[in-house]
Parts: C-alpha cells; structure tokens; sequence
C-alpha cells in the first residue's frame, strides 16, 4: 500500500510531532491570505524539501474542496474522501465526524510530494482516468485520485492490486462509501510482480494494525511447507503488469508501494510501461531504491517531475528509514506536459 507517513516504523514522538506541526499548519493556513507567505516560512519541516518541475502547492489548493460538511462516523480529507477511522484505529481515533484541512506541508497519511505527483496525474488525463494502485491497502491513492478525476468530469475506473485479505475488504468498503459504482471497481488479491507466480504473504490478526507486510517472492519448498505449517502466510499469486492491463490501453496512473519491490518491479515491467503508464507515483523504501528506479526510467525517456527522498534517522546501528520517499515521474509518450 502506500506506507503511511504514520507507518508502524516510525516512533510515537515523530507521529505526535509531525501532526501537531501539520495541525498548526492548517491553522495558520486558514487565518492566513498571504498562502505563499505561509510556505516560506516554514522551511524547517522536511516535508518542504522537495523537487518537482511544477507547482505541488497550487495543484492541491485548485483541486481542494471548500466548505466541505462533516460526515457520521467518516473523516472528510480536503478532497472530499470519505475515510473510516477504523482503518487506522491507533492514528484516527476520535477524527469521526470530523473535515482535514488541506494537507500542508504534510497529513497523518502523506504530503506535498506524493498528494502533488497524484492530482498532476488527473490534470494530465483527458476524457477518462483510469488508476491502478500496486499495493493499495484500503484503496488511497485509487480514491483520492479517481474521486478528483470525477469532479473534474473524466470517467474514472479504479483497480487495486493488494495482498492482505482485511485491507482488501476495507478497499471494497471504501469505493462503496465513495461513491464507485461496482462496474468501475477492480480489486485483486495478490502481489504485484514483474512475472506470474506465487508468494508468500504475511497473516496479521487484525486489518489496519501493520501497513508494511512484506511478501517473500520465489520461495522454497521448504518455505512453502513451513508456511503452510505455521499457518502464519498466505500462498498469493504474484500478478504482472501485463495482466493487470488485459486490453486496456493506458493507465493515466500507477501508484507502486509494494514495501521494497518497486525498483524490480518496474525494472521488469519497463516495455509495458512505457506503452501503457502514462504517469508513476512511487513510494521508496531507501536511498539505494530511489538511485535504481532513476538508472532505469531516465535512459529509458521518462521525466522526473517531482520527487522527496526518503527520511531517516542517524543512530548507533545506521539510517533508518522513518518516512518513505516519493517520486514522481510522467510517460512524454502518453502525456502533454
């Protein structure tokens, strides 16, 4: 999925620090007329430290929705998305009934960089948007992009790709409650993956709980029978691209968070890619993946337009990863800038 910037990795103090500075954020954003007054001056949040040739900021802000009601039992983000607390149960409790400010520099769940790359991708679909979301947990990027694409009138399909079985019903749950109609809703349980095959994936007790599962691809025999033994792993089919595309044409976007796979898996799935992805949104994992994904989409002709590298904390053992990057890059194939 998209690896909350609230993910199970990061500690309790950066999950308080990061949402009273996002808090303070939209107060001020609200008092303020002077926005871009706003963003100067904070350049201290990390969430600020990003390159893209377009403007993120006024991206978000057209497509934000104002005077927005609240909804029973639902979080309302700036888009209009309506989000149940219990798919983040230790991170939204209490948001019930509640409506997100736009999300500036950053939310409980992204920021600039990845909400910016996302709505650029409808900006540059026309007449149809279709989305396919590589990991897609309770289906985020798959809503929140499609329900900015049907406001801005294009007709919308939505595929999901997700291993863990709670997140796929959350999924289903959250196109329902969003408005998707079940002709406009695709959802796959399995691993995406450059081939066919199968992999084992992770059981967890309780949808919600942990968004970081991580499948182990080409596993062995032994594995195999130790994992049906402790009853602990799912067997997924692995499902490549090519598939997943059947007869469609284009994907105006393809949001990839597959917790470290990402570089393998475009690395494998480049000729489809380039033939049919107009626009990629990647979630890293580290410094290493974010260097490989540029060695194989910069020779092969895509354009870097925005990108946030992943952040990390110096301790004794090493970097470790806190918050995962973004990138995102456009197709000129498929797109007019």
């Amino acid at each position: 999925m998209d690896a909350p910037l609230a993910a199970a990795t990061a500690s309790p103090q950066l999950r308080i620090l990061r949402d009273e500075l996002a808090r303070l954020l939209d107060e001020r954003d609200e008092r303020s007329t002077q926005t871009a007054d706003l963003d100067s001056h904070l350049p201290q949040s990390p969430f600020y430290h990003y390159n893209a040739s377009f403007d993120p900021l006024e991206i978000m802000r057209r497509h934000s929705v104002p005077g927005l009601p609240p909804a029973q039992g639902h979080l309302t983000n700036f888009l209009g998305v309506l989000i149940d607390p219990k798919f983040f149960p230790t991170i939204l409790d209490g948001k019930a009934g509640t409506v997100e400010a736009i999300p500036i520099p950053a939310n409980w769940h992204a920021d600039i960089a990845e909400w910016g790359a996302a709505l650029r991708a409808v900006d540059l679909a026309r007449g149809t948007f279709t989305v396919l979301e590589l990991g897609c947990g309770w289906g985020c990027w798959m809503i929140n992009s499609g329900v900015a694409a049907r406001r801005a009138g294009l007709d919308v399909h939505v595929i999901g790709v997700e291993g863990d079985a709670g997140h796929i019903a959350f999924a289903t749950e959250a196109c329902a409650t969003n408005g998707f109609a079940p002709n406009q809703i695709t959802l796959r349980r399995g691993i995406a993956a450059p081939e066919n095959g199968m992999a084992l994936f992770p059981r967890q007790g309780q949808a919600g709980v942990s968004w970081g599962l991580e499948p182990i691809f080409g596993a062995t025999e032994e594995q195999r029978r130790e994992a049906a033994a402790s009853g602990n792993y799912d067997e997924l089919p692995m499902i490549a691209l090519r598939e997943l595309a059947g007869a469609r044409e284009r994907f105006d976007l393809v949001h990839i968070d597959i917790q470290g796979g990402e570089a393998d898996f475009i690395a494998g799935c480049l000729p489809a890619m380039n033939d049919r992805v107009a626009y990629l949104l990647v979630g890293t994992h580290s410094r290493q993946l974010e260097g490989r994904i540029m060695d194989t989409l910069l020779p092969a002709g895509w354009i870097l337009e925005i990108e946030r590298p992943a952040i990390f904390a110096l301790g004794a053992d090493g970097p470790r990863i806190t918050v995962d990057g973004v990138q995102g890059w456009r197709n000129p194939r498929l797109t007019i800038a």
